[in-house]
């Protein structure tokens, strides 16, 4: 882009809306330079505010760096003195590698060109703010480079993963790292998977001594990032967490334009240990209910998301019979899966020891039930996700049986059947710990939860603790009617308060066919207090602490 380009570019920013992609000039830049003097009275102001560290990390993780850089202009037009972290091509490992399909033999050289992208977009993006940035590698010395090497390379791999550093959980974020980064429940059986678990391990390890260093010497009142899992991100929550810093965690939504935030953990944690009584006592309407009900009706397509996994879904039960052999006439239990790794990393089991345990154990608790057929909806994200599986469930239970019993139908990930029209049919559902079993309560189906899922303990669902209670609760199995009218009513309100009130918009941030985010403004001043609720809502949260629950039931 030549100047004249540029400058006409920035004067119709006043006119019209700016959108900024990875592969366009920075939005900042634009927007800046329509606004210098404004933007630094706004900086100057805000130093003696409270500090705040953006501690992106990534900056070639478009929907987190983006973010980010939004959420950083709005807190320093909020007051806040606002820090930024980022990697330099420092870190031999992170939840980048995955994302951007790096292979093995990459990952084990210091310094890809894919680090170098990384850095210079995280640059691009956040240098013309002007906000001070920290750099991992220059927070680390080089005797701790070596020491982190030298740990990673001689520690028993099989002692990795329960591997501490200052009491820090370091090792168990290495190995979930290692474990998304082979999209698999396991390293079993992978050629490289030792390699890869020491390099990740290497990598947190480096990510603590970094911002360890950080926090010693500047003094932050909250730290805000992407995820709050994987590396590094997992040990910054450890770290800072451990320093009496406040954390906040975020992750995009379902609905197009929101996103969830959560104070001091993921929110994969925090919405299993979140009280009832933030949503329980909702004052119900059937203006809530009718509203709650056209959204969990559009999930079937996808029609409001910016996350869905079929685009034309097979609804027409006779055809989904007819392609997966069962009569819907009998009984039917409806039984659906996770994705093996996903659900190893973000939830503790309950019941079972794993997810693998309770199907095949399932599987075979029904082979000796003839008058019920069980229906298996592998998860569609196992080869339609950002991450495809390598380790499909399918395949598992093929291994486990070669022959299934004949009132066992399984459904595969890349099948176009509609989860929602198979479990509209079952008589109730089993589930470990996917988030369908909030949409499948809402529907009014009686679901039970294996593993840790969020409905667990909500009071509309049936719960297992132990494969005992589990197997004494399949034993009812039919049961004798759906939810009744005042479970339902409960289920309804919590699809409510986790669709609508947890997911906060944030109109300005949008998607494209690509579902690649971009920052709409006209105005950097579109950023200050008053203008998104939503924003105004998860600044506040993010300065004061207060919780990110957005009151749809009063707001748009």
């Amino acid at each position: 882009m030549n100047l004249r380009q540029y400058l006409a570019r920035a004067k119709r920013a006043i006119h019209q809306k700016i959108k900024w992609r990875r592969d366009e000039q920075a939005i900042w830049d634009s927007l800046l330079h329509n606004n210098t003097d404004y933007w630094n009275i706004a900086r100057q102001a805000a130093k003696g505010g409270p500090r705040v560290l953006m501690a992106t990390s990534m900056g070639g993780f478009e929907h987190g760096a983006l973010t980010e850089s939004a959420l950083a202009v709005a807190l320093t037009l909020r007051g806040a003195q606002v820090d930024v972290l980022l990697c330099d091509s420092f870190l031999p490992g992170c939840q980048l590698t995955k994302i951007s399909n790096t292979p093995p033999e990459q990952l084990f050289k210091q310094g890809s060109q894919r680090c170098e992208t990384c850095y210079l977009s995280g640059k691009k993006i956040f240098d013309p703010l002007g906000l001070p940035i920290y750099w991992y590698g220059q927070m680390v010395t080089p005797e701790q480079v070596e020491t982190a090497r030298r740990i990673a390379g001689t520690i028993p791999v099989h002692q990795a993963g329960e591997y501490t550093l200052d009491g820090l959980a370091v090792g168990e974020h290495a190995l979930a790292g290692a474990l998304r980064y082979f999209a698999r429940g396991s390293l079993d059986g992978e050629p490289e998977g030792e390699k890869v678990l020491r390099r990740y391990l290497e990598a947190s390890i480096l990510s603590v001594y970094a911002i360890q260093a950080l926090l010693e010497r500047n003094a932050y009142s909250v730290a805000c990032f992407n995820h709050g899992i994987y590396v590094p991100q997992g040990l910054i929550g450890e770290v800072c967490r451990r320093r009496g810093v406040r954390v906040v965690n975020w992750n995009p939504a379902y609905r197009r334009h929101c996103f969830i935030f959560s104070h001091e953990d993921t929110y994969h944690h925090t919405m299993i240990s979140e009280s009832t009584s933030v949503w329980e006592n909702i004052t119900w309407s059937p203006d809530l209910e009718k509203k709650t009900l056209n959204y969990l009706k559009s999930r079937w397509q996808g029609t409001q998301d910016w996350i869905w996994f079929h685009e034309k879904p097979q609804e027409d039960v006779n055809k989904i019979a007819q392609e997966i052999g069962v009569d819907f006439s009998r009984p039917c239990i409806g039984m659906l899966t996770s994705v093996m790794w996903d659900a190893q990393l973000h939830y503790r089991s309950n019941a079972f020891q794993n997810q693998m345990e309770w199907v095949l154990q399932t599987i075979s608790y029904f082979s000796k039930r003839p008058e019920l057929q069980l229906i298996i909806r592998i998860h569609p994200a196992e080869v339609r996700g950002m991450i495809a599986s390598r380790q499909p469930i399918h395949a598992e239970i093929k291994q486990a049986f070669p022959v299934l019993p004949s009132n066992v139908f399984v459904i595969p990930p890349e099948s176009q059947v509609s989860t929602y029209a198979v479990v509209e049919k079952c008589n109730s559902v089993i589930i470990y710990n996917t988030k369908t079993g909030i949409e499948i309560s809402s529907m009014g189906i009686p679901v039970i939860v294996a593993g840790e899922a969020w409905i667990r303990n909500k009071g509309f669902s049936i719960d297992a603790s132990s494969p005992t209670e589990y197997f004494r609760i399949l034993d009812r199995l039919p049961l004798s009617g759906g939810l009744s009218a005042e479970h339902l009513e409960r289920a309804r309100k919590y699809a409510f308060h986790f669709f609508y009130r947890r997911m906060i918009p944030l109109l300005f941030i949008k998607s494209d066919e690509e579902s690649r985010f971009a920052v709409e403004l006209s105005d950097i001043k579109e950023l200050q207090p008053g203008n998104y609720p939503g924003l105004d809502m998860i600044c506040e949260g993010i300065l004061d602490g207060t919780p990110f629950i957005y009151p749809a039931e009063r707001l748009p």
